[in-house]
């Protein structure tokens, strides 16, 4: 999921191999780099094969062509394929013999447990990215030995740009319908979403096709339990438990929600994008989703678009960075780890900007006034100021993604109430972590 994002058909198409041009460098591959770290990069040509997803590459792809202008010996060859396709495939393609170098890694799922990406601890050391990324936000691609528990252990992914889900809204509609300020409490932005569905307008938009309904169920949840206990839950932490006060209200919510008419009666069989693509369109006062749509629905709403963290008095959101790994099948690791390093360079942080997320360098996040991204740059702020961000909940488990999205659908359709949800995540969570 995304946090949505991701490879091209059942058997991916890898892209072409490390070593296809002429001299290109002897890094050993198949096993865990040893040795001192070969800073820099190779003066030999090399090339690189990167795999990402849409969403994700729209910033990467202009990191590349940046890193490429500036040393011309390293050419980096790009693929991306839908986050459904490519979350599917990773896994084959990165244990075939034509593995990309780096791989976005949306999840941990068994990637790590697998062998399939680098511990990259030494190229953080070498590189000073504890220096460069808080730690809260560098744990999350860091994996315990039982290759599950996430928060701590190797570090398996490096940070290219951080996502921040929260609500967007349609601030000539809010108004509309006499909404005069954001929610800064659940139970106000409730009484915003009834003002909505008076004024005939459709309260809140949602595409659950591919899950997407797991986005408010975790924001209500983790924001009446507080951020800190969700993300033992989320890292796979032992004694974690989904059934929490704060998300049976959550799911409690969604359910009356439905029955009120808040939400469109054709959420399960809709995608996300087509749901951004009826938000811009005015359909929906507010929409939770992640700042990877930032540009597509600032283009299209321009100076009434809005976003805010979720309406609690202590600001959480679900978020994680973009994050590329290193394929263990590398033979040029040492100049995979040197573009990885670039990514929070001026040049990348400016493009992850520009593409909608919040890049490591705070300096590039320059938003005009009156537009979308000068909400979310100061949403990220608040989120940060009350230490309230959390990885996203489909990335608990390997199979945890299927399983919201499942069950969420069941929940809206009324095949499911609270406590056969809440059991359901529970025991899938249970199934890995124990």
């Amino acid at each position: 999921m995304k946090i949505s994002r991701v490879l091209a058909g059942a058997v991916l198409v890898a892209l072409c191999g490390t070593a296809c041009a002429p001299g290109a460098s002897t890094e050993t591959a198949g096993a865990e780099p040893s040795g001192p770290v070969k800073k820099g990069v190779t003066d030999e040509k090399v090339t690189l094969k990167l795999v990402s997803t849409p969403e994700s590459g729209a910033a990467v792809k202009s990191i590349i062509k940046a890193f490429e202008a500036k040393y011309p010996q390293v050419t980096i060859d790009y693929e991306d394929n839908n986050v459904d396709d490519y979350n599917k495939a990773l896994n084959l393609s990165l244990a075939s013999d034509q593995a990309p170098d780096i791989a976005l890694l949306n999840s941990v799922g068994t990637t790590v447990k697998d062998g399939l990406v680098l511990d990259l601890s030494r190229y953080a050391t070498a590189y000073d990215w504890d220096k460069t990324y808080p730690s809260t936000q560098l744990n999350q691609w860091r994996v315990a030995e039982d290759g599950s528990t996430i928060g701590t252990g190797g570090l398996y992914a490096a940070p290219a740009g951080f996502s921040l889900v929260g609500v967007y809204y349609n601030k000539a509609k809010a108004a509309e319908a006499g909404i005069t300020t954001p929610p800064a409490t659940l139970d106000e932005f409730e009484a915003a979403l009834a003002k909505a569905k008076k004024a005939g307008e459709l309260p809140l938009q949602l595409g659950n096709q591919q899950g997407h309904a797991s986005f408010p169920i975790q924001l209500i949840g983790q924001s009446a339990d507080g951020a800190e206990q969700a993300a033992k839950w989320t890292f796979g932490q032992q004694g974690a438990t989904f059934d929490t006060p704060g998300n049976r209200t959550a799911a409690d919510k969604l359910v009356a929600w439905k029955k009120k008419g808040y939400l469109p009666g054709s959420a399960n069989g809709t995608d996300l994008q087509t749901a951004v693509d009826k938000f811009t369109k005015g359909q929906g006062v507010y929409f939770v989703d992640g700042n990877w749509d930032a540009e597509k629905i600032g283009d299209k709403l321009g100076k009434d678009a809005g976003f805010i963290a979720f309406p609690s008095p202590k600001a959480t959101a679900i978020g994680t960075s973009v994050a590329y790994a290193i394929s263990s099948k590398s033979k040029n690791a040492d100049t995979a780890a040197f573009f990885l390093d670039f990514l929070h360079s001026p040049e990348a942080s400016a493009a992850e900007f520009k593409a909608g997320f919040m890049p490591a360098d705070l300096t590039a996040a320059k938003p005009e006034d009156g537009t979308v991204m000068k909400d979310i740059v100061a949403a990220w702020g608040r989120v940060n100021d009350d230490n309230g961000l959390v990885g996203f909940n489909n990335n608990a488990t390997a199979t945890m993604n299927d399983k919201l999205t499942a069950t969420t659908q069941e929940l809206l359709a009324g095949r499911t109430d609270t406590d056969g949800f809440v059991k359901a995540i529970q025991d899938e969570w249970s199934k890995t972590h124990g």
